[in-house]
């Protein structure tokens, strides 16, 4: 991306308050870009923002615009996973623009992953709005640092691996098994987790990815922050126990404490393109290629 261009603002999931809509159109321009805001985001329908058809409309006309460079979706909720099967890959492979968000935008990011597209996981409010941008413009950014002190770092354990960074909420890639496989052998696998049905869905989620084969060839997993875990033990067990129970399986390197998923400012981190996690050194670093446009 260049100074100038146009950024596409989509509601593929749940709908934003308007505030929001002001402030992250405020935030693109404040970028040194165009935004462009949806025609359908202000869309509602219960917890959706609009229609299946017009949230995948709002994504498709954003795909199709030769001047739309990168697409920004307003917040996560709920909603992605109905539209895999309506978008237009075919105009995202012939055009390729990556799209920005985190938690339920899991979705998108398989589908561009599948696709050979990046995308950047993360959300372009905050203090580290500006790492979104860098990534936007191909530009290089600063390894991403754990945090020792943060809940769940202990699950860190020694090694480094090398191979392109895929993944996100762990719900959402559980639920994409058999809707959206993908060959994840030498692959690093990121790992977003928040505490939406206690230990059982991370269970869960993790068992049916393992189970699935999905995870089979997986160089390292990162672990992002453990929000709403901190205290929480369910007979005898926390998360961080059934983490090591299922993630161990892996016989992998394991980097967390990661500053990343559901918090009030995560770092963004561009999915897709090669990466190097060390976890002795605590560092996730993404190699951003320096093109113009992603290819094809």
């Amino acid at each position: 991306m260049s100074p100038g261009d146009a950024v596409a603002l989509v509601a593929p999931a749940s709908w934003c308050e308007a505030q929001w809509l002001a402030a992250s159109v405020s935030t693109i321009e404040g970028w040194g870009f165009q935004a462009r805001v949806g025609k359908r985001v202000e869309g509602r329908l219960g917890y959706l923002a609009g229609s299946d058809q017009d949230r995948a409309a709002d994504l498709n006309d954003a795909l199709r615009d030769p001047e739309i460079r990168a697409i920004v979706t307003l917040r996560g909720g709920c909603g992605s996973l109905r539209l895999l099967a309506d978008i237009d890959t075919d105009a995202l492979r012939a055009d390729p623009k990556s799209i920005v968000g985190f938690s339920d935008i899991t979705a998108m990011h398989k589908l561009w992953g599948h696709t050979g597209v990046p995308s950047v996981h993360g959300g372009h409010g905050g203090r580290h709005s500006d790492v979104v941008r860098r990534l936007l413009m191909h530009e290089p950014t600063e390894p991403v640092q754990a945090d020792a002190d943060q809940f769940g770092s202990e699950l860190t354990t020694t090694g480094t691996a090398t191979g392109p960074l895929v993944g996100g909420n762990l719900e959402m890639l559980a639920r994409c098994v058999g809707i959206l496989d993908r060959n994840l052998d030498g692959h690093i696998l990121l790992l977003e987790i928040n505490r939406s049905a206690g230990l059982g869905m991370v269970d869960r989620a993790l068992t049916q990815l393992l189970l699935s084969g999905s995870l089979d060839g997986v160089r390292g997993v990162a672990v992002g922050a453990l929000e709403g875990f901190e205290g929480y033990v369910d007979r005898g067990w926390t998360v961080l126990d059934v983490l090591r129970d299922r993630l161990g399986l892996l016989d992998v390197p394991i980097l967390a404490g990661l500053p990343l998923g559901h918090l009030d400012d995560p770092v963004p981190l561009l999915l897709g393109v090669m990466s190097s996690l060390d976890a002795d050194a605590g560092t996730l670093t993404a190699h951003v290629p320096t093109r113009t446009r992603w290819p094809a």
